[in-house]
């Protein structure tokens, strides 16, 4: 099968790394601006890996050439944070073919709608498909160009969703052959509620701010940064997420058991300290060198925002939630709330009631 793989950053090199080893086909695509990293992966004929994932596989192409990448992509992956979504639909717009697979991976918050809509797709037309899943199976990092170290491949706890539902089946009869211990979720809400980021980062970098402007980011961000008090508000957004999923009739998994389930914790307790000081999968990971970061820009800018959108429609009440996005709009000087990317109005759901959203 061709794959086609829109996105060269760390998650990008990975996802290609695993389809190639699948035994597929690969094609990778990034915008020019980024073209020095698919330049160097059409240099070498592929990418390296070392860490959890080893070895040497072959890309058949990497480049900037969209359409050669897309021309008989049976399956496409989006590789990228919540801000590449668009721009990468738009890119993919004119050389659409019937039957394809999008999937946003990572989704983050609704990355699935999102990328329809900017395809130009009705979300009841069903020439394509777009998936979704809740969160990248990997923690890696580009070490050096065409090559990355992978720190962790998550066993299980990450699943994917379709648009519509009804392809749920057929897509993940595909994407478990590639991506092992993947679970299927019952819809794209499930997904974006499935998401650990907005629990985490804005938290422990809210609570670390004068650390983080003091020390440029010099200290680990979970095994230094998370005390008990931080713990605390992490739980309490964490109840708040989880309070949402039940009002929309979803089992939303606790983070902390999450973790467990992604071989970053070596045990399951609810002390979220615990949990997250002394996570052997976060050892040595040091915290961003600035505030203004896609901790605060796109966890909480994009998700957390959402989650508040959709509590307010379906009647939960998200105090801690409310609270974090003010506390970090102050300390930032920048509105969060004013105009946000992603909101149910700004993804074409404006008119859903609770009901509408229970079916969706």
């Amino acid at each position: 099968m061709k794959i086609a793989v829109l996105g060269s950053g760390n998650g990008g090199h990975a996802v290609a790394f695993e389809c190639a080893k699948a035994g597929h086909d690969v094609y990778m695509f990034d915008f020019p601006q980024f073209s020095k990293a698919v330049d160097a992966i059409q240099a070498a004929g592929g990418i390296y890996s070392e860490g959890r994932m080893e070895g040497f596989q072959k890309v058949a192409y990497a480049g900037t050439d969209i359409a050669e990448v897309l021309k008989g992509a049976e399956m496409i992956f989006a590789v990228g944070p919540s801000y590449s979504t668009e721009p990468f639909a738009q890119a993919c717009a004119p050389y659409v073919e019937d039957g394809q697979t999008y999937i946003i991976m990572p989704s983050s918050c609704m990355g699935a709608l999102t990328f329809k809509n900017a395809l130009g797709v009705d979300v009841k037309d069903t020439r394509i498909t777009v998936a979704e899943t809740n969160t990248l199976p990997y923690a890696v990092r580009i070490i050096e160009p065409s090559k990355i170290e992978v720190f962790n491949r998550l066993p299980a706890a990450y699943s994917i969703a379709t648009m519509p539902r009804e392809k749920g089946d057929e897509v993940y009869a595909v994407v478990k052959e590639i991506f092992e211990g993947i679970e299927k979720a019952e819809s794209i809400l499930q997904t974006t509620l499935s998401n650990s980021n907005p629990i985490i980062h804005p938290v422990v970098s809210l609570l670390n701010a004068g650390l983080i402007e003091r020390t440029k980011g010099d200290f680990e961000f979970y095994h230094e940064g998370i005390t008990p008090a931080v713990g605390n508000l992490m739980e309490a957004i964490d109840n708040e997420r989880i309070a949402i999923g039940a009002g929309l009739g979803l089992e939303i998994e606790r983070s902390t058991i999450k973790g467990y389930r992604q071989g970053y914790f070596d045990k399951i307790t609810d002390d979220y300290c615990d949990a997250y000081s002394t996570a052997p999968g976060f050892a040595g990971i040091k915290a961003q060198s600035q505030l203004d970061h896609r901790y605060f820009n796109e966890d909480l800018g994009y998700t957390t925002i959402l989650l508040v959108d959709i509590a307010d429609r379906i009647g939960v009440e998200v105090p801690a939630m409310k609270a974090l996005i003010t506390l970090i709009s102050v300390i930032m000087k920048r509105d969060y709330m004013a105009n946000p990317p992603r909101t149910l109005e700004t993804l074409g759901l404006g008119d859903f009631t609770k009901e509408d959203l229970l079916k969706f």
